[in-house]
């Protein structure tokens, strides 16, 4: 596995960082700009998750790029966890020292009849909390082809993925709700929003490392 590192707020370099995760299961390369405009460029073979980072870059205002491949022959678990934890690795990167960051950033997103909230704290300390309150009957489209359903029991292997190479604590909770599709789909918006304010520049903290301890590990 190897990163690319971006740099912080006190070097005054652009927030980009590029990964790469190659395993025997996976083939994963990202590069990310934390201060985009939006944009999702990713290849991705399964079609409601390139949904959801559609969504999470259009409301996080990241820009992603790249290419996935995996053994979608036994199931999609091997990509779904391998991308959180490659997205994880490119935000751990752009964000360097995490000095100049809000840091902490919450979020309850409307989705029609469900109501997401997500909390995270780019402290260091990776841990998740995620109570999605799915059916965990997989959604399926009137697509051919075995790639046209996605595992929704993937989704919190997703996010652990990204909390554990990310270093950021995150809590996720469907608040109400009745269909999958807008519950998954409310959490991704709900967590690209509450990044955005926590890795947001905040401009009364300057170049100062935003903890206690004087540097985030």
């Amino acid at each position: 596995m190897n990163a690319v590192f971006g740099g912080s707020l006190a070097s005054s370099k652009p927030r980009t960082a590029a990964a790469a995760r190659k395993t025997g299961e996976t083939d994963i390369q990202l590069t990310l700009n934390l201060d985009g405009s939006g944009r999702c460029g990713v290849r991705c073979p399964i079609g409601f998750l390139s949904h959801m980072l559609d969504a999470f870059c259009r409301h996080g205002m990241f820009d992603i790029d790249g290419t996935m491949s995996g053994d979608l022959e036994v199931d999609q678990h091997h990509l779904v966890e391998d991308l959180g934890i490659t997205l994880g690795i490119v935000f751990h990167s752009a964000l360097g020292d995490r000095a100049g960051i809000y840091r902490a950033g919450f979020f309850i997103y409307p989705m029609d009849e469900t109501l997401a909230r997500a909390s995270v704290d780019f402290g260091g300390r990776p841990y998740l909390v995620c109570n999605p309150d799915l059916s965990g009957v997989p959604l399926v489209s009137t697509g051919e082809g075995s790639l046209s359903s996605f595992q929704t029991d993937t989704v919190t292997d997703f996010w652990q993925g990204f909390v554990s190479s990310a270093g950021c604590n995150l809590h996720l909770d469907i608040i109400r709700g009745r269909s999958d599709h807008h519950k998954i789909e409310a959490l991704f918006k709900a967590a690209a929003r509450a990044i955005r304010d926590a890795v947001a520049p905040d401009p009364r903290r300057g170049t100062v490392i935003p903890s206690t301890k004087g540097v985030i590990c």
